[in-house]
């Protein structure tokens, strides 16, 4: 279902008033991938990427097309590790966060 644009602008609104909300949509999108829920993790990602640092800003820091990432995080997506986690590392940097993993039982 594709999302509408009052929320995708309420999502970037309270991105750009937000570092919390910012950082808690990184973790997500990383902590759906660490479960096995790409789907769900590119969609967060996606969404992260749009309402903070955009593709174009995203693609000159990478060094990667924004076109080629849109497609990477698209529904029919399937990025190689090397280029998810480039992007991810990228993000980091770009937020001023590191994320950690932490093993529970």
């Amino acid at each position: 279902m594709p999302l509408t644009r009052d929320f995708k602008e309420t999502v970037q609104a309270r991105a750009e008033r937000d570092q919390a909300f910012r950082e808690e949509l990184l973790k997500e999108g990383v902590e759906c991938l660490l479960a096995g829920d790409v789907d769900a993790g590119k969609i967060v990602l996606r969404d992260y990427i749009n309402a903070t640092i955009g593709f174009e800003e995203l693609g000159s820091i990478t060094n990667k097309p924004p076109k080629s990432l849109m497609r990477m995080f698209g529904p029919s997506g399937n990025p190689h590790a090397r280029n998810l986690f480039e992007v991810i590392s990228r993000i980091q940097q770009h937020e001023g966060v590191q994320l950690e993993v932490n093993a529970v039982r």
